[in-house]
């Protein structure tokens, strides 16, 4: 198996698949990092997302896709950091630096 994984998710309806992604991924030994974009910024609002949070290696969300959402930029989602509402850089980052890419 690869040694890292990025995971770049547009979608919100598939952060369970996410999860199980990031959990076989971690089992394996792989750093895994997990980018959030447009109506997937949904996500971060859910139950489960602090606890994605603390699995996988990295996740952020766009920012500029979180505020085009309706949600505040200052209210910052449980298991998320100010430095982790981000910009579409960190999906260049998941192609540049990650050996496998995954796309949701």
């Amino acid at each position: 198996m690869a040694k890292s994984l990025g995971i770049f998710v547009t979608s919100p309806d598939y952060l369970h698949h996410v999860i199980g992604l990031v959990k076989a991924a971690k089992n394996k030994g792989s750093q895994v990092k997990v980018f959030f974009t447009w109506t997937a910024t949904h996500n971060a609002k859910d139950k489960d997302f602090p606890a994605l949070c603390e699995l996988a290696d990295d996740v952020s969300i766009c920012v500029d896709s979180y505020k085009k959402q309706g949600y505040d930029i200052e209210d910052i989602p449980e298991g998320l950091t100010a430095q982790k509402m981000a910009t579409q850089a960190q999906h260049g980052i998941i192609i540049e630096d990650f050996d496998c890419y995954i796309s949701l």
